[in-house]
């Protein structure tokens, strides 16, 4: 019995030793699964208490049990002194600043359209103009009947459109945002002028220079003695503060139904010659008279741009789908 006793001793002092020496959280769970692993010194040990008599079981077991629960409360604390200094030397490694302010999350970008609208309407509203915004879904009414299309009318071919069901409900997805002119001047009484920035929709094939999805900014400048003179130089102005240098521009006849007479805008560009730009005119008295205002006391100009075609040309973009396509690699250039 004295000779189990001394082993029982000398195990808690080999593995007292060994828990107070351990220098780190990996070298004392090895010290652990030593003693009290499955297979451990002690866990065997008091395997082996079956064979002993029922005086020495007794006597050994009580021993070997509270070595087990010494050895248990040394290893934690000896646990919590390693953890301790564990994090004491990392933070002396790290040189952590407590009272330095947080790392600012990343950002993400602004989509290369959202920084030419913003742009665009930097410089109207530098020239005094206000900014209207329109529904998306819109009526026949606004987006047709009060720009002087009027129904089975041939020029309503030159909008393929997405109608909404039910028909009978006359709402489609505007095919251009000349219906928040109308809608403006039913409810603003002139002399006025405001850019319309937005999203329209056409029922089209996609490729390269075409979508069924993209972005316009209308113009409209109405007053007593607003002249196609008074657009073309508001318009080469925006062109000189948009692309940063003079540019040279010509307007050619052309025909829209809501404006007489019509020109597309076209503008000199490089060494690539002419390329047009937008579309534009004089009101037509018939929109006038849809809102309620006299032609012969107002009259001005509108005209309708693509920013899709300026944020291609700002930053040499050679594919509209890019702009629509959510790939992160493309976006992150802006």
């Amino acid at each position: 019995m004295k000779g189990e006793q001394d082993g029982i001793k000398a195990l808690e002092v080999k593995a007292g030793k060994e828990i107070s020496t351990a220098t780190d959280l990996k070298k004392l769970d090895e010290v652990f699964r030593l003693y009290l692993g499955k297979k451990g010194r002690l866990t065997l040990f008091l395997r082996s208490l079956g064979a002993m008599s029922e005086a020495e079981r007794k006597d050994q077991g009580k021993a070997a049990n509270a070595l087990r629960d010494a050895l248990q409360i040394a290893f934690d604390s000896r646990k919590s002194e390693l953890r301790i200094a564990a994090i004491e030397e990392l933070e002396k490694k790290e040189n952590i600043d407590i009272t330095a302010p947080g790392s600012k999350l990343p950002k993400g970008h602004l989509h290369p359209l959202t920084h030419v609208q913003r742009r665009v309407q930097e410089i109207f509203q530098s020239m005094g103009f206000a900014i209207a915004q329109g529904p998306e879904i819109e009526t026949e009414r606004y987006n047709f009947d009060t720009l002087n299309i009027p129904a089975n009318h041939p020029a309503r071919d030159l909008w393929d459109t997405f109608w909404l069901k039910p028909r009978a409900a006359d709402y489609l997805l505007r095919t251009h945002t000349s219906p928040v002119q109308t809608r403006y001047m039913e409810k603003n009484n002139p002399p006025l002028r405001i850019i319309a920035p937005g999203r329209i929709f056409r029922y089209e094939a996609t490729d390269a220079s075409h979508e069924i999805n993209f972005y316009q900014l209308e113009g409209l400048m109405i007053g007593k003695e607003v002249s196609m003179a008074n657009f073309k130089a508001i318009i080469e102005e925006f062109y000189g503060q948009f692309f940063g240098k003079n540019v040279t521009i010509r307007l050619r006849p052309s025909y829209f139904p809501f404006t007489e007479p019509s020109f597309e805008i076209d503008m000199r560009f490089g060494k690539s010659g002419w390329l047009e730009m937008m579309g534009a005119g004089m009101v037509h008295p018939n929109v006038l008279k849809s809102v309620g205002y006299i032609p012969g006391n107002w009259q001005g100009f509108a005209f309708g741009m693509g920013l899709d075609r300026l944020t291609m040309m700002k930053y040499n973009i050679d594919d509209v789908r890019l702009l629509y396509s959510g790939d992160l690699q493309f976006l992150k250039q802006f």
